[in-house]
């Protein structure tokens, strides 16, 4: 997969997943409506599907990716940073305002 590039949840989701939602929902509404109930299955699969297919999510392999290439740039950061320390240490510091 190439960086940054972003894969719509919906992509990623299994199917059972947001059928087992659906029912979980349909079935938690009142009684005197379970007649329409393979209707709402339907409706509130179809809403599940569509705001999952709104979100800006990446795959976890994407995610564990970019969290080692951040962890890489922090170990070098942190180096980059002794090192400056140390060379700042080893030079005289100079007078910004001092004329030569």
């Amino acid at each position: 997969m190439a960086p940054g590039r972003r894969v719509r949840r919906i992509d990623l989701v299994d199917p059972k997943i947001i059928d087992d939602l659906a029912r979980r929902i349909s079935a938690a509404v009142p009684e005197g409506v379970r007649a329409l109930q393979t209707d709402l299955e339907q409706n509130f699969r179809a809403a599940l599907q569509a705001g999952l297919g709104r979100l800006d999510l990446v795959t976890r392999e994407e995610f564990d990716v970019q969290r080692g290439v951040l962890q890489r740039t922090r170990k070098k950061l942190e180096a980059l940073e002794a090192r400056l320390q140390q060379l700042e240490k080893q030079s005289p510091a100079e007078d910004p305002g001092a004329e030569d």
